[in-house]
């Protein structure tokens, strides 16, 4: 594997998929467009490594934004040779072993076990090379981003942070944003169902403060496991080892008892004293495509930064999908799915988390069906494990489905038996769900298409000549209307509060149309169907806004909720784009950035969605 980040850059370049930006660009907001215009590029793009950032350190993004990038990030050429290594393991590890030969067989599978284990090693690391300590620590010194023009400040986006468990003192190592507030302090985003958000509430039992340390680069495997829904209480570094066939080798921390890769770039040490008031964090235009809101967490003090002689910056830019979370997440899929079989539904032969329902809104899952009810029974279970509680809207199809084809998965949604195959639940969600107004808790929906006939016919939508205002709707797309049954309608341009989309198909004399999603008026005609699909998941809470009529047509509401109204959230965030003098900025500078030919800003797109000129609506 990698000796460190510079390694890692070295490996991109030589196979071409790094370009060096030499020309003065601004980590506030340049260099998020630069990458926004480049993550959402024909298949990611390339990395980028901006070298004059206007501090001492370079800047690399969208590192991970491919497969291609994403595979070398984690050591290999294909992410499925990975998926492969942990299903072999896995079996192996789990076979009854009847005979003496049978367990003497297994003794190299130990042995290469506890070489993934990560070794504690005395003395300094490259991290470790250049200190600054109490007042010394100016965290402006780092060319943290600044990524959309609400944001609240600029943020570290890539941190490992670093906490243990005061009960256990098992290590764990998560990714949670952080605010930089000062030169020694930042917020810390330690959502309430996070391992982070744990430690801090033990270390607030005990009267205690809690040590922290934040590392951020190094080998890109530290990145990645940050990010991966490992099991509470298991350690990151024992699933970075495994990837990298060798273990992590780890250096205490200048100030407290936790230890960190040797390898990294920067390392912030420190403390959050669960004593102290949380403060105001955000906002921040997040994964969701979305503002998260401004909003309480605690206040993370820095005594201690240390770095790498050649340290570079990792920052990644999170906003509308595509971007280069997309890449990590179809990473944990495959990584994933072993796991999920053996210890939550043995009988999931494939997982699918579409990049338009950026991580948690959309899954499709195919089963191995043998009975009735199963799809039940599997759509509960997995909204109870580990991080796919937070899934809002999953497909169950049978094992025969190959559910990334999008002609298999329409040829049943066209036919599904919608009174029957709709299953409805309640539970967690993700606090940066927006569109429900309970947070962190709110309606889920399944599909079972497992009994779905692909023989069954169909029956055609039937669409007017000429349709009329109705409703408070304007506007009809029929596009999808022979593939899915689906017609995609737009609320009048004054944002009514309601809308009846079931009198607007009446009155126009539409028939048999199986699905209807209505959207914003300014969304007609500007948006592709990946961010139609973006913003019907995000947008929609399925207790609130999904309705089964009497005639069998499901209607989706994914407008953008009036805050307060009804049964709405009582705040409603905007979409993330870039200002319009950002963008023009960087088309004016973009020959000097060496490119190539120019590429157009994904924020235009969006432009007519824009709520107000803050955040939130």
């Amino acid at each position: 594997m990698y000796k460190g980040l510079l390694d890692y850059i070295g490996e991109l370049e030589r196979r071409g998929e790094l370009l060096r930006v030499a020309a003065a660009v601004s980590p506030r907001f340049e260099i998020a467009e630069i990458t926004d215009r480049m993550a959402k590029s024909e298949g990611g793009g390339k990395a980028l490594l901006f070298e004059n950032t206007g501090t001492e350190f370079p800047v690399l993004t969208n590192m991970m934004g491919s497969d291609e990038r994403m595979a070398l990030a984690l050591g290999v050429e294909r992410l499925d040779d990975i998926a492969r290594r942990i299903g072999d393991l896995l079996g192996e590890a789990l076979t009854p072993k009847g005979s003496l030969m049978d367990k003497l067989r297994a003794l190299p599978l130990l042995a290469e076990v506890s070489r993934w284990f990560p070794q504690q090693v005395s003395g300094r690391g490259a991290c470790q090379h250049t200190v600054y300590r109490g007042e010394d620590v100016d965290l402006q010194r780092l060319p943290m981003l600044q990524s959309w023009e609400c944001d609240g400040g600029a943020f570290v986006t890539l941190p490992m942070v670093h906490t243990v468990d005061p009960d256990t003192g098992v290590r764990n190592v998560g990714m949670y944003r952080m605010q930089r507030f000062d030169a020694r302090t930042t917020g810390m985003h330690w959502h309430v169902h996070k391992t982070g958000a744990r430690h801090y509430d033990a270390y607030k039992r005990a009267g205690r403060r809690m040590p922290v340390v934040v590392t951020l680069g190094g080998d890109p495997v530290y990145t990645y496991a940050a990010t991966a829904p490992m099991p509470d209480n298991m350690d990151e570094y024992l699933l970075a080892g495994f990837l990298r066939r060798r273990p992590v080798r780890l250096v205490k921390a200048l100030t407290c008892d936790i230890y960190i890769p040797e390898d990294c770039d920067f390392v912030l040490e420190g403390y959050v004293d669960p004593s102290e008031a949380k403060v105001m964090e955000g906002d921040f235009g997040d994964h969701t495509g979305f503002y998260s809101l401004k909003d309480l967490y605690p206040l993370f003090h820095v005594t201690a930064l240390t770095h790498r002689r050649d340290a570079v910056y990792p920052a990644t830019v999170v906003g509308i999908p595509p971007q280069e979370d997309a890449y990590i997440a179809k990473a944990t899929e495959k990584i994933f799915l072993a796991p999920i079989r053996l210890a939550v539904q043995p009988e999931v032969e494939d997982l699918w988390m579409p990049t338009a329902g950026t991580a948690h809104n959309l899954a499709v899952v195919s089963i191995d069906k043998r009975y009735g009810g199963q799809a039940h029974k599997v759509a509960q279970a997995l909204w109870g494990a580990g991080q796919m509680m937070f899934n809002k809207y999953l497909v169950v199809t049978s094992a025969a489905t190959p559910i990334r084809s999008y002609g298999a998965l329409a040829a049943l949604l066209r036919r599904a038996d919608l009174r029957s195959c709709i299953i409805r639940s309640e539970g967690i969600l993700d606090v940066l769900d927006h569109a429900t107004a309970t947070c962190g808790f709110g309606g889920k929906m399944a599909l079972d298409l497992t009994e779905t006939d692909l023989c069954a016919d169909v029956i055609a939508v039937t669409l007017p000549s000429e349709a009329h205002p109705a409703g408070g709707i304007e506007l009809y797309d029929a596009r999808h209307a022979e593939d899915l049954g689906l017609v995609v309608l737009y609320a009048a341009e004054s944002r009514p509060d309601s809308v009846d989309a079931a009198k607007y198909l009446d009155d126009n004399g539409f028939r048999n149309v199986k699905y209807a999603v209505v959207f914003d008026y300014q969304a007609a005609g500007t948006m592709r169907d990946e961010d139609l699909l973006w913003l019907a998941a995000a947008n929609t809470d399925p207790r609130r806004d999904v309705l089964l009529t009497d005639g069998g047509t499901l209607i989706v509401d994914a407008r953008s909720k009036r805050p307060g109204v009804g049964a709405n959230p009582a705040r409603f965030p905007n979409v993330v784009m870039s200002s319009q003098q950002t963008i023009r900025l960087v088309d004016g500078r973009w020959e000097e950035y060496g490119l190539g030919p120019r590429l157009e800003s994904p924020s235009r797109r969006y432009r007519k969605l824009w709520l107000s000129d803050r955040a939130e609506w």
